[in-house]
């Protein structure tokens, strides 16, 4: 028997409910894990909502996409995504649709061996972010030498876009609040303020001009000053100005479209190799114990949450 969170009905945090639910023994090509972290992102309270048709099909929701923890059985022909595995093995896995639950059965191919280097925590909250970054940077075409501006730069999915844009070679400045600037040097970023003339700060940082604009936070400000700066469209891209990008014809990706799914799918073992290796960290700010997932929740939603949260098991 485990415990997993989900919504019965559309609405605000305020609807998740705590059920007990057996879980299912894996069959072939699956793994049952038992979770000791769960991974936490703003997508998991947006789902709530419904959007702006809801569909009630999809009740009761089952959020979460992304866990850690231990294998407790295999099914037929199971194989890690990183190969092999067994009872007791260490894990991450990712996509885990449904991920806030104390106990899963999942794909097998989805599920890899979590480096030594990650507590479960981080382990649980690397590769939705670390895998919508690597895009951000392959869509763009980042090169070594590329002065590449970060919008909302110490967000979770920024500062993966700082480290893995170091290890590429090229030159960040990042967008952020003043106290959040610390973040972004430690990651090897030229932080600067957001807010008004930001792109007359961001031309005397870079007077001969950014190759790449990443926007990672969605707003009108992002937008016109990418737009002001970047000259070719195409190295532009946005995880979240969805209107703006298609008025404007610029780059938007996202986790539902065939294209961004398969990409990430693709690099999954390429970060959890830069992790182990220690060239991929995951800033945690806090956790939570499992049944404090709506104040969890609450705080993600705040915007304020200086780094990923994760739900301890």
């Amino acid at each position: 028997m485990a415990r997993r969170w989900i919504a019965p009905e559309f609405g605000g945090i305020d609807v998740l409910t705590l059920v007990d639910e057996e879980v299912p023994p894996p069959g072939p090509g699956e793994v049952t894990v038992e979770v000791r972290a769960v991974g936490m992102d703003p997508t998991d309270y947006k789902l709530l909502s419904g959007g702006p048709h809801p569909d009630p099909s999809q009740l009761p929701l089952k959020l979460g996409n992304e866990l850690a923890g231990v294998v407790t059985a295999l099914g037929p022909d199971a194989q890690l995504g990183s190969g092999r595995g067994a009872v007791g093995d260490e894990v991450l896995a990712f996509p885990a649709l449904g991920g806030y639950a104390t106990a899963a059965t999942l794909p097998a191919a989805n599920v890899f061996a979590k480096p030594a280097a990650l507590d479960f925590a981080e382990a649980a909250n690397l590769l939705l972010v670390g895998t919508t970054a690597a895009e951000m940077l392959d869509v763009t075409k980042v090169h070594s030498g590329d002065t590449v501006l970060v919008h909302g730069a110490s967000g979770a999915v920024g500062v993966s876009v700082l480290q893995q844009a170091r290890l590429i070679g090229a030159r960040v400045i990042g967008t952020a609040s003043e106290a959040n600037f610390g973040t972004l040097r430690r990651f090897g970023a030229e932080p600067v303020a957001y807010g008004d003339g930001l792109a007359e700060r961001v031309r005397a940082l870079a007077p001969d001009g950014v190759d790449k604009a990443l926007d990672c936070v969605g707003t009108a400000e992002a937008v016109d000053v990418s737009l002001a700066l970047v000259g070719d469209r195409q190295s532009i891209v946005t995880i979240a100005a969805f209107d703006r990008a298609r008025a404007d014809g610029f780059v938007v990706i996202a986790g539902e479209k065939p294209a961004s799914a398969a990409y990430r799918a693709a690099n999954r073992a390429r970060l959890i190799d830069c992790a182990a290796q220690g060239k991929l960290e995951v800033p945690v700010a806090r956790t939570f114990p499992f049944d404090q997932a709506k104040e969890a929740l609450q705080l993600l939603a705040t915007g304020h949450a200086r780094g990923k949260l994760a739900l301890v098991v």
